[in-house]
């Protein structure tokens, strides 16, 4: 009968919150189309607004009332208020980190962490300099407090769960001390006891509030107290950092899963009238070459060349955005990583077998399991990079030994690759580093910006790290795959 009234409270628990989280994953996703729809129809409103804000009330007052939103606000990169729906001043700011992210970014962005019952979201206007739309939509009363609640039970439950056993034995031993110590002993370490335990739940307290507000660099100090205080101290800190580095991830994918779409209806949109464009070349061709005389033909042939030529780089950038829309998930298998570098090494050292390729190793096979075409499209896309990034050098400075060196080394709990070159290196990269990875930027005269987004794909796949150093004379890039041991 216990058994069987447990069963129930669980599965009422565990109901009740994701009910509760499924209602906040809703307005959430809805808000982020409600801003890109609000967004396109001030774009596209921009000269009838003309920055008169009499105008934009009645603008903004009716988006908010089509798409059943709280809040529309317009303001600058500073987060200052230019243009709002709400005359009683209820403007709120955006956290500096959300605003940041679409700084140069047209994609609209979900503030995950937005303030309690409160979603919201932003967005770059690209009609406007130095503007952006934020949008507030506010959840049912109390809703993101249930929330964390509802949180904070169901890991109060399980752990009331696991450990009854366990707390039962304990407090038994315990009070068989306090019975057999002399009393003067006894008091003295229950003070000091229950004033440890104590600090430690205060502690625990504070750090799940300030993570309720998504600070999730929040510590539990991990103070001398109760043993299992300790581990559950040690366990939350854990799970904190497990916490930031699922966002983290889910930032990533959520970017990449907006870039493999535009990327996707680009390639449909620009793909269609290629065809029909190349058939009018020809006929144009068939018809009208003869009519022409010769001197008019040479300079006709030239200009349908040049067309074509066009058509051809338009035809290999749709090619580009299709492999990057249809990026497969990696099938994954035992693969000798040495011998698929050795394979692209001598692959990629025809192109230029002045350059001296180096690579060092602490094992003659290194066996990962990983997708072998992804993680072969990895190590070719980056050595073909530094390749390329000394050729750039080699142009203004045919004086220096071309060099590139290759280190992969094992060890119990990662595999870490390193690649150094000393080509032109990343000086010439304005802003930080990291932004080489944003689809379509690119520092190359015909590059489609690509190559590294794949790149930077297949290794989060692959539950990789890719890190990139500016060094005295060249480029150093690492990646860092974890293994658990394996």
């Amino acid at each position: 009968m216990k058994l069987k009234n447990r069963s129930k409270v669980t599965t009422v628990v565990n109901n009740s919150y994701e009910l509760a989280k499924s209602y906040v994953e809703e307005v959430r996703n809805k808000i982020e189309a409600d801003i890109v729809l609000i967004a396109f129809d001030t774009n596209k409103s921009a000269k009838f607004l003309n920055d008169n804000n009499n105008e934009y009330l009645r603008f903004l007052r009716t988006q908010k009332l089509i798409r059943d939103v709280d809040e529309i606000h317009i303001i600058d990169k500073d987060k200052n208020l230019i243009h709002s729906s709400e005359e009683n001043n209820k403007y709120i700011a955006p956290i500096d980190r959300a605003l940041n992210l679409v700084l140069d970014d047209d994609r609209p962005l979900k503030i995950i962490n937005a303030p309690a019952n409160i979603s919201a979201a932003i967005m770059r206007l690209q009609a406007f300099d130095n503007r952006f739309l934020y949008v507030v939509k506010f959840l049912e009363k109390d809703i993101s407090n249930y929330l964390s609640e509802s949180q904070e039970a169901i890991s109060f439950y399980y752990t009331v769960e696991e450990r009854s056993t366990g707390i039962k034995i304990s407090f038994a031993l315990i009070y068989i001390i306090i019975v057999a110590l002399l009393l003067f002993v006894s008091i003295t370490i229950a003070i000091r006891f229950s004033s440890r335990f104590f600090r430690s739940i205060n502690n625990l307290i504070l750090a799940s509030s300030a993570i309720g507000r998504g600070e999730l660099n929040t510590k539990v100090p991990e103070i001398k107290t109760d043993k299992d205080m300790e581990i559950l101290n040690r366990n939350f800190n854990l799970m904190t950092d497990q916490l930031k580095n699922q966002q983290e991830k889910l930032i990533i994918n959520e970017r990449h899963e907006a870039w493999e779409n535009l990327a996707r209806k680009l390639a449909h949109e620009i793909k269609n009238p290629l065809t029909p464009i190349q058939l009018t070349i020809d006929r144009i061709k068939n018809k009208y070459l003869e009519q022409l005389s010769k001197n008019e033909q040479k300079n006709f042939q030239e200009n349908l060349k040049i067309i074509d030529n066009q058509i051809k780089q338009i035809e290999n950038l749709v090619n580009e955005f299709s492999d990057f829309a249809r990026m497969p998930k990696p099938i994954l298998k035992d693969n000798d990583l040495i011998k698929i570098l050795y394979d692209n090494i001598k692959l990629l050292s025809e192109i230029d077998k002045g350059i001296e390729i180096n690579l060092k190793k602490n094992k003659e096979k290194i066996l990962f399991n990983c997708d072998k075409e992804q993680i072969g499209r990895v190590f070719f896309n980056l050595i073909k990079n530094s390749i390329e990034s000394i050729h750039q050098k080699f142009e203004k400075d045919p004086d220096f030994t071309k060099k590139i060196l290759i280190e992969i080394l094992q060890n119990n709990s990662h595999i870490k690759f390193t690649l150094v070159d000393n080509g032109i290196g990343f000086n010439q990269i304005k802003g930080k580093i990291r932004n080489i990875l944003n689809p379509y930027f690119t520092t190359k005269k015909n590059g489609t910006g690509l190559g590294l987004s794949i790149v930077n794909k297949i290794i989060n796949d692959h539950n990789g790290e890719l890190n990139f150093y500016s060094i005295n004379d060249g480029a150093k890039i690492e990646i860092i795959f974890e293994t658990n041991g394996n």
